[in-house]
């Protein structure tokens, strides 16, 4: 030791222990190592994860900029769009022919069959009589017309079979079991079960001259106890008119039913005319010219266009599957890393609501497609489940094209808004339905006897809901018949009240819920837009 003037003694400085390295080929060593590749392995990972989350949430736009990746799904959906909604005018053209040529031939038959028919229905029934000798002569002439339908019909019309496999009329009597009736002594002896008499004219029975179906004993008719008289009978017919749109034709059956209704024993006996036309196949089409061809084109079309919706289905399902793969990613990584699990709300963010719609249309296009064409070729007539699908799909495809519109800033809040505020929404509206169907329902059982505007509760609902929207106000509160002063009271208190609460009331407050919500939305994505805006200056 030192010794210092004054005899202290020199203090070694206290000197810190150098951290020992480890030598190469040790196992501390290997350790080392193996924790930093494996800290690098997870930071790549996590780092790809970032880029993959961050180019799939990105517009088609975005995804072209950032790795010159074509927006093959946005060019085939525009692409789509032309397609199907060409689709869908042309057989909307075609089926248009085909109701056309179901009202027409249903008027006629009205005129032909229905004695002194004036050519407008006069309720939910085509027309009345109100003696006994114009019950007897409108159906001795509805019989007539029947058998002479081939000298006096100007449509392409021939006689059909029946359920029975019978050419010919079948008429039907409901009238009550037995009974007696004296309205003078206010007397009344009825049996009310219901019997039923049938009876088959041929042709070869209206045929005889002079008729002996008319004297026959089916046809003295009972009035106290008849319910109804129903005549009915099939007529086929051949639509040319598609001819003309280069279109093979269609072969119909009109299945044709003529009620002469008593049950209501009022002294007016209601005649109802109901047609149902139905598609059949045609059994032997010879028809020669440029249709065929017509008809060759149309079928390719449609093929195109099954195509083009297989491509959209498979790359949307694409699109799907590897979203669902991200997410399993994310979901282990987020475990891994935080030891935490992902919520729901953030797990559904994956699945994107705009390919499922697309799914749906692509499917119901290809299938609506299918009938379509099957519908052309003749070998199926369903129309409306063919047009309920080629509609819906449409319906789809184009709201579908509101996905896009997003992508720009001022279309954005609009949809926005729409995705939050559809839950709140739709349980307002389950609170102001019940309102609605209260109304309804007091609507109809009071209102009933006195409006023809709520005789039913379908009526009732249609009437409230016009009243909602501003119309027809004036003639649904001048049609309330005044026979009872108390019901007229009633309905002034109910239409007021009704329109009162829902006009001022609860439409505002729809109004107003929609605006709350939208509001801080438009602000945000204004605040956002700007950043972006000088993020990229």
């Amino acid at each position: 030791m030192e010794s210092f003037e004054g005899g202290g003694v020199a203090r070694q400085p206290y000197r810190f222990p150098q951290a020992r390295i480890p030598e190469r080929g040790s196992g501390v060593f290997r350790l080392t190592a193996r924790n930093a590749m494996a800290h690098h392995d997870s930071e790549m990972k996590e780092g790809c994860l970032r880029e993959d989350l961050k180019f799939y949430f990105m517009s088609p736009c975005e995804k072209y900029r950032a790795r010159r990746q074509i927006p093959w799904k946005l060019g085939l959906q525009i692409l789509k769009i032309v397609m199907v909604t060409t689709q869908l005018v042309r057989f909307g053209l075609s089926n248009q022919l085909v109701v056309a040529f179901k009202e027409d031939n249903t008027v006629a038959f009205k005129h032909l069959f229905l004695k002194g028919y004036s050519g407008t229905d006069e309720d939910d029934y085509s027309c009345s009589v109100y003696t006994q000798e114009d019950v007897y002569e409108s159906i001795f002439f509805a019989i007539n017309q029947y058998y002479h339908l081939k000298d006096i019909a100007l449509g392409t019309l021939g006689y059909g079979e029946n359920e029975d496999n019978r050419i010919g009329l079948k008429v039907c009597k409901q009238c009550y079991k037995k009974g007696s009736m004296f309205p003078s002594n206010e007397t009344l002896n009825i049996d009310n079960d219901i019997e039923l008499d049938c009876v088959h004219l041929d042709l070869q029975a209206l045929s005889k001259d002079p008729p002996d179906w008319k004297n026959s004993s089916f046809f003295i008719l009972e009035f106290y106890r008849l319910l109804q008289v129903e005549i009915s009978f099939h007529l086929k017919g051949i639509d040319l008119q598609t001819i003309h749109s280069r279109e093979l034709p269609d072969c119909y059956v009109f299945q044709n039913t003529i009620i002469f209704d008593n049950k209501a024993h009022s002294g007016k006996i209601k005649i109802y005319f109901d047609s149902d036309a139905r598609i059949e196949e045609c059994k032997d089409l010879n028809i020669f010219g440029s249709t065929q061809k017509n008809a060759q084109y149309v079928l390719a079309f449609d093929a195109f266009v099954i195509v083009i919706c297989l491509a959209s289905l498979i790359l949307c399902t694409r699109s799907i599957v590897l979203a669902l793969r991200l997410r399993k990613r994310f979901l282990n990584f987020f475990l891994e890393k935080y030891k935490r699990r992902v919520c729901d709300a953030d797990q559904w963010e994956f699945i994107n609501g705009w390919y499922v719609l697309v799914i749906i249309s692509d499917l119901m296009t290809i299938i609506g497609s299918i009938l379509k064409m099957e519908i052309k070729a003749k070998n199926l007539t369903n129309y409306d489940l063919c047009s309920i699908l080629l509609g819906t799909s449409t319906l789809f495809v184009w709201v579908g094209v509101i996905r896009y519109l997003g992508y720009f800033q001022a279309y954005n809040v609009l949809i926005l808004t729409m995705q939050a505020s559809l839950p709140k929404v739709l349980r307002f509206c389950a609170c102001a339905g019940m309102i609605y169907l209260g109304y309804t329902f007091c609507g109809w059982i009071v209102l009933g006897p006195y409006h023809d505007k709520f005789e039913n509760l379908n009526t009732v609902a249609e009437c409230l809901f016009s009243l909602v929207n501003g119309d027809d106000m004036f003639a649904t509160f001048a049609q309330i018949q005044q026979k009872s002063i108390l019901v007229w009271l009633f309905s002034r208190l109910y239409l007021y009240s009704f329109i009162s609460l829902f006009i001022y009331m609860i439409l505002s407050l729809f109004i107003a819920l929609i605006t709350i919500l939208m509001t801080p939305l438009r602000n945000s994505n204004r605040m956002g837009f700007r950043k972006r805006i000088c993020r990229n200056s």
